[in-house]
């Protein structure tokens, strides 16, 4: 029997690349849909006001390791302009929607990615963490590249409350699959979030290279995960390696 009962894996990196998204589109795309939601702002002050609300609590998601949502950002950034808006209003859900249209639609699997969940799924328990502001992008990118089923249990910041890699999110993962941490490997490509944050929650890692970490990045965090893999080619042909690591 493997000594593995649990597979987590981080999201966006690991199991997914983005291609050509550029964020300043999507903020024109946010403000044009609050003006036609009725929320009349000029552009530039607009801009102005969300960078300034967007720095404010960058700093408390990545100091405190709290995470929060855009809406709140967005909400505080139409109070400043004279808008009173309620960070759960519709329309600001509506807008928030159409900002992450194009980010949704630049989400790719990477090779090997499905037939690497297939055997997971078949012989563990199957979970994944994602540091995501707005949990619905997960969910649906999920589903629309066809991978939601694979997974027993996927968990959002947004929807914790907590980032990775505070330990919080990986024992809400733990408890909701019914595993014990040493049972458990998490696979993730950035090494302070994912390797670290698993290895403080005692759990086994696996670092895979992606477009947004190498190897350079983990050496320079002098972590030391169980397995080092370049793709998930190489995670897939060594599985049964690493479920009985």
């Amino acid at each position: 029997m493997p000594k593995i009962k649990a597979v987590m894996t981080d999201y966006i990196g690991t199991l997914t690349t983005a291609r050509r998204y550029t964020m300043e589109a999507s903020i024109t795309k946010l403000h044009k849909a609050l003006v036609d939601a009725g929320f009349q702002t000029e552009k530039e002050e607009f801009l102005t006001a969300y960078s300034k609300a967007h720095e404010k609590y960058r700093l408390i998601r990545y100091g405190e390791l709290r995470e929060i949502t855009n809406a709140v950002w967005v909400s505080e950034t139409l109070c400043d302009l004279g808008h009173q808006v309620r960070v759960d209003h519709e329309k600001l859900r509506f807008a928030l929607d159409v900002f992450f249209e194009d980010y949704i639609g630049t989400l790719q699997l990477r090779p090997y990615v499905k037939r690497f969940l297939k055997k997971a799924s078949e012989n563990c328990k199957l979970g994944l963490i994602s540091n995501f502001t707005y949990a619905p992008v997960v969910h649906k990118s999920m589903q629309r590249l066809g991978i939601a089923d694979y997974f027993d249990v996927v968990i959002v910041s947004q929807e914790c409350g907590w980032r990775k890699p505070h330990s919080k999110i990986f024992q809400d993962a733990l408890e909701r699959l019914k595993c014990k941490a040493e049972e458990t490997v998490f696979l993730g490509d950035c090494p302070l979030e994912d390797i670290k944050g698993a290895i403080d929650a005692g759990l086994k890692t696996v670092f895979v290279q992606s477009q947004f970490y190498g190897m350079d990045d983990l050496k320079a965090s002098r972590l030391k995960p169980q397995v080092i893999a370049k793709d998930l080619k190489e995670v897939y042909a060594n599985f049964a390696e690493i479920t009985n690591m």
